[in-house]
């Protein structure tokens, strides 16, 4: 699902998107200048590798996404979260979904059989 970023209002535009066995549901709002707003939950299941042992396991993810989009690119300061530059002027919720998956699996998980030893 792409979103035009000019078309983002202060009236927040929900989305919903399903990957295999993960939902991605949220709002993008504009919030100022250049900036808009991403605010999500990120629940379900990801196939990930244990960091101790290396199998293959389903990791339960409930998550709180939230990060500024940038409309353009972004030279200013003084915010606590993260930023996305966008350089087309449009978001891929799609691949935001995918870069926070991503982000998620290269952090360090142990399966159950490691979390017991």
């Amino acid at each position: 699902m792409t979103v035009i970023l000019r078309k983002v209002t202060k009236t927040p535009l929900d989305f919903d998107i399903k990957s295999n066995e993960i939902t991605f549901k949220g709002y993008l709002e504009y919030h100022a200048g250049k900036l808009i707003l991403l605010k999500a939950d990120l629940r379900g299941l990801v196939d990930t590798e244990c960091s101790t042992c290396g199998d293959e396991f389903k990791l339960k993810v409930d998550e709180k996404v939230e990060f500024f989009i940038s409309d353009g690119l972004y030279d200013g300061d003084n915010i606590d979260i993260d930023v996305v530059e966008s350089f087309n002027s449009s978001a891929d919720l799609d691949e935001l979904l995918l870069s926070e998956v991503e982000l998620l699996k290269s952090d360090y998980h142990s399966c159950n059989s490691c979390e017991k030893n």
